[in-house]
């Protein structure tokens, strides 16, 4: 029944997340809706409500990297192209990506062009780091938000971790992002029935360890079924983005006890 419940979860949020996005677009009826009223319409309402909201079709991400590289090669490096790398870098194409796509086009396009391309990305791109290209590139690999920084529960964890509520009705779920070595303090659910808490791996790879026992990888798939008033563990593994669904087992009088860190001797022991 358990496994049956955990499918129909995963079906349902990979259909949210594929259903068709709707893009609203306001500028041609800003910029033109007096002097060109019908061509307002068709830029507002055709080409991005109903062209670009075709998403079930291409998704936006493609459908950016498509319209960049074919107004870079027709060398047009105005305010339109400008429009167009934000919204490539608000559909998810990082900084490191951005600089390899222009230098791969410059090839076909031209380098002048290139250039020129490149000069207005620097421009988007400026507030980005290596990091956040990584957390970027991994947020494309599972279904799940990253969520926000999981600022209230930061004490307890060594390194930057993310919290995305997924469920807070019937069952408490979360998705729970680890950054590179990241990793919780060594903890316990307690409670006097029942309880206890289950993790099941959506991307990257992670640890999960048992006070006195080998620590368990944990890969997208893995399933980790934590008995209550059991000291453990659960973060990244060294060199990877790691995150979880943590499902709250339900039990009498639960409560969470936090205990002291995994030392960093600890954790560079795991292989």
């Amino acid at each position: 029944m358990k496994k049956i419940c955990l499918i129909s979860l995963f079906s349902i949020l990979t259909f949210n997340t594929m259903t068709q996005e709707k893009i609203v677009q306001t500028a041609g009826r800003t910029q033109l809706g007096e002097f060109a009223p019908k061509f307002a319409e068709l830029n507002d309402d055709v080409l991005f409500g109903e062209v670009w909201s075709r998403t079930d079709k291409l998704g936006l991400r493609d459908r950016s990297l498509v319209t960049i590289t074919s107004l870079i090669s027709q060398g047009i490096t105005d305010n339109s192209l400008v429009y167009h790398l934000q919204s490539a870098k608000n559909n998810g194409i990082t900084r490191t990506e951005i600089a390899e796509i222009i230098t791969h086009i410059s090839f076909y396009a031209g380098w002048p062009k290139a250039w020129a391309a490149f000069n207005l990305a620097k421009g988007v791109w400026a507030e980005d780091t290596a990091g956040e290209d990584a957390k970027a590139a991994f947020q494309r690999e599972m279904i799940f938000s990253i969520g926000e920084p999981n600022t209230a529960y930061a004490e307890y964890f060594i390194g930057n971790s993310y919290l995305a509520p997924v469920s807070r009705e019937q069952v408490n779920i979360s998705n729970v992002t680890f950054e590179p070595r990241c990793r919780n303090n060594w903890h316990i659910h307690r409670a006097t029935d029942g309880g206890g808490q289950m993790l099941v791996g959506v991307a990257g790879r992670g640890w999960y360890q048992e006070e006195g026992k080998p620590a368990v990888e944990i890969l997208p798939g893995t399933v980790i079924h934590i008995p209550a008033n059991v000291k453990h563990w659960h973060g990244a593994a060294a060199d990877n983005w790691f995150a979880h669904l943590a499902f709250d087992v339900l039990g009498e009088k639960g409560s969470t006890e936090g205990w002291e860190p995994v030392t960093d001797e600890e954790y560079d022991e795991l292989k």
